[in-house]
């Protein structure tokens, strides 16, 4: 029946009803149409160096303002970068495709600078695609290609707590200036600098202002309905932790907008925060290698509705590591700084329970806190992760004398812990003794889903829903974790009273899946919305805790359920991406009023339906 038809018979009943499974919704061939697009097939092709000057072989600059506009597909196969003081506008609907090369030093790759701008303002139906060049965008793509272009990159001037001289090592250099920091995967040019606090002078051939101090507020453009693909690649060999990721954001600040952005099938993490300030909303990470967010050198946002699930490790994917990877500082040996210290609400991570262990990969903890890690989490699900929250505790025993200031410190209701304090003493860096701040990790109200190491796979038999200490792993299954230790009958209290639980099964939850035969889509479906809403009431000891609902500051919607989805409405996920089960796309959209799978009926819906009436509906 055509959905014109449905309509029809929707106005009269006005039935609406959802299901949140994922499975192959479609392909992208049409993407944009509704917004007056031409099939991406019959665009013509540019190339996206043209539209820019080039700095050498392998880079282009875009100089000034541009507009990419979607009867068009782009492709370029060198760092594209985005000048400052320029704006490039990118319409509803365009494509871009990143040409994949052997070198991984030259991959492709697009790079706002800092005091540059991106206006990438995509629609519900109408996505802004960055794809691999071999990317057909038919759903026949598998999934297991990854790391067919570099990513995407952008710089700005908020709070990092990189100091110098100290060097962080080849993925993470700080610069001869304290605040500022060069980009992974780069060649340490004046085009790959972020943050604040240098004596660069020119930029694009004349004179600007580098801000001296950092601006939290600074605004590097609008992320919204963007989807980033097959994108990542490793800089140097696979221990060199020098990797281009799907999207990166370096020091971006809260005025930039980050809203219904997804990255698929990222050869590394897929979202990594470097200090500053930006908050992310809506955002969706599907079947990356690494980390499904990623964050250190002192970010300090906001998440909330974040989703993520990951591929099976089994199809080639590692797809092995955490959902959340927490870092305070990336191991300064700064006397003072800030920390990293983000807010993260209702947000949904569907791990494979698999673990290959390759590179980077040796996490699958849902929140792997690491040194110094603080931060909020509450109203979040997690879902079969080897370990549910894992705190470090390296650093307090030290072999060469305990410093502090571990994630475990951090969380403990012990207040006695000697490293606790209850504000940051004068020395709070890497090299400071009693650096930790009294209850600066909460860890309150999740719902941890099959998230434990069982059988022989742990030791003694216990589960590792909550574990300290250090996370090893090796190729044997019975290895696995072998230096984790379960946490304490104090900690398992704590952990019980801050209101997380740890159910095996939830109903409407099914975490088990399987590939058809080109890892294009499910045979066996995900679910990750629950049957009913996981409530946020808590049996918290205590009223003094903070509050259960999110701050009411103009950013958080006041809910009161766990997770990223609301299971009485419509999934903020669309339909129709055309990537075989993409993120912000993969819920079922049975709404049959609905023709334009916003996740309303309005009057859009109308005017195509007047539009169509007596038609076909092609």
């Amino acid at each position: 029946m055509k959905r014109i038809f449905k309509l029809v018979s929707a106005i009269v009943i006005v039935a609406i009803s959802v299901t949140s499974s994922f499975g192959q919704v479609g392909n992208d061939l049409n993407n944009g149409v509704e917004c007056g697009c031409p099939p991406v097939n019959s665009r013509t092709v540019v190339d996206l160096a043209t539209l820019s000057t080039p700095l050498n072989a392998n880079q282009s600059e875009i100089q000034v303002n541009t507009t990419l506009t979607c009867d068009h597909v782009y492709t370029f196969d060198r760092k594209i970068f985005v000048g400052y003081g320029v704006t490039l506008t990118i319409q509803p609907g365009t494509v871009l495709k990143g040409i994949f090369t052997n070198d991984p030093v030259k991959a492709s790759a697009l790079i706002v600078e800092r005091g540059g701008k991106i206006i990438a303002d995509g629609k519900a139906n109408c996505k802004i695609i960055m794809t691999g060049m071999a990317d057909p965008l038919d759903g026949t793509y598998s999934i297991t290609n990854v790391g067919d272009w570099g990513g995407f990159v952008m710089c700005g001037f908020a709070t990092n707590n990189l100091q110098y001289p100290i060097n962080y090592g080849s993925g993470k250099k700080g610069a001869p200036w304290t605040g500022v920091g060069y980009i992974e995967g780069s060649d340490n040019s004046v085009k790959t600098l972020w943050g604040a606090g240098d004596t660069i002078t020119v930029a694009n051939g004349q004179a600007v202002n580098i801000p001296t101090v950092f601006n939290d507020n600074d605004n590097s453009g609008i992320l919204r309905h963007v989807s980033v693909r097959h994108a990542g690649a490793l800089i140097g060999g696979n221990t060199a932790g020098n990797e281009l990721n799907g999207i990166s954001l370096y020091s971006i600040g809260r005025g930039t907008t980050i809203d219904y952005v997804e990255t698929i099938a990222a050869a590394d993490d897929n979202f990594e925060l470097f200090g500053g300030t930006v908050d992310l909303k809506h955002c969706s990470v599907l079947y990356g290698d690494d980390d499904f967010y990623d964050y250190d050198l002192g970010w300090s946002g906001r998440m909330q509705f974040c989703f993520g699930m990951s591929g099976d490790s089994l199809t080639g994917l590692h797809s092995t590591d955490n959902g959340y990877e927490c870092d305070a500082d990336d191991q300064a040996s700064s006397t003072t700084f800030d920390r990293s210290h983000p807010l993260i609400y209702n947000t949904t991570l569907v791990s494979n329970g698999h673990i290959i262990p390759a590179a980077d990969n040796t996490g699958a903890a849902a929140i792997q806190a690491k040194e110094l890690t603080e931060g909020t989490f509450i109203n979040n699900v997690f879902v079969n992760f080897r370990s549910g929250l894992h705190l470090a505790t390296s650093r307090s025993t030290s072999v060469s004398g305990g410093k502090g200031g571990d994630a475990y410190d951090n969380w403990t209701d012990n207040a006695s812990d000697i490293y606790i304090n209850n504000s940051y003493p004068t020395g709070s860096g890497f090299t400071s003794l009693q650096n930790a701040k009294f209850h600066s990790l909460i860890v309150k109200n999740n719902t941890f889903v099959h998230c434990s190491l069982k059988g022989n796979q742990s030791p003694n038999g216990q589960s590792y829903w909550i574990t300290k200490g250090t996370m090893t792993t090796s190729a044997s299954p019975n290895y696995l974790y072998k230096d984790a230790t379960p946490a304490s009958a104090a900690d398992t209290l704590q952990f019980s009273q801050d209101g997380n639980t740890h159910p095996d099964q939830v109903p409407g939850i099914d975490y088990t899946w399987s590939w058809n035969a080109g890892h294009t889509d499910f045979t066996d479906k995900y679910h990750a919305v629950p049957s009913t809403n996981i409530p946020s009431a808590s049996t918290y000891a205590s009223t003094t805790t903070p509050a259960l609902l999110p701050p009411n500051d103009g950013f958080f919607d006041q809910v009161s359920f766990r997770g990223a989805f609301d299971a009485t409405k419509q999934s903020w996920l669309s339909t129709d991406n055309g990537f075989t089960v993409p993120v912000a796309s993969t819920l079922q959209n049975d709404n049959p009023t609905d023709l334009n799978n916003d996740g309303v009926t309005d009057i859009n819906d109308f005017s195509i339906f007047i539009g169509k009436f007596g038609q076909l509906d092609k």
